[in-house]
């Protein structure tokens, strides 16, 4: 009897191992800014999901791969909407991820008891 076929290692590995920290379901407004063409353009969409490191989403706009952008997240637990610098990360069709670049620890805080907060956590 021949042996079973082996499934192909895969070189990738697994979505969990490359994050450092957990993403959550979140659907908030977003909006984003960035300069193109010689002015700025804002797109708004929604969120997916939210991370201490970024957030991902779903938007109206057309960013590429590498592309700084200005975010606002109204974010639960705050009285405005943070606005946050970030790098457009990931795309696929008009699905995002972008990276938090330019974070303050007050904004850094709010995220992180959000996350907590989504988490089921009890923030303090």
């Amino acid at each position: 009897m021949p042996a079973p076929a082996k499934k192909p290692a895969s070189s990738a590995p697994a979505v969990s191992n490359l994050r450092r920290y957990s993403r959550f379901p979140i659907d908030l407004r977003i909006k984003v800014r960035a300069f193109q063409n010689g002015e700025f353009s804002t797109s708004w969409g929604r969120s997916t999901e939210l991370g201490e490191d970024g957030i991902g989403g779903t938007l109206t706009g057309n960013f590429e791969t590498g592309e700084i952008v200005s975010l606002e997240l109204p974010l639960p637990l705050t009285a405005y909407p943070l606005t946050i610098r970030g790098v457009v990360r990931y795309r696929n069709g008009q699905r995002y991820g972008f990276e938090f670049l330019i974070i303050s620890d007050s904004q850094r805080d709010i995220i992180r008891r959000v996350c907590e907060m989504l988490a089921g956590n009890q923030v303090s």
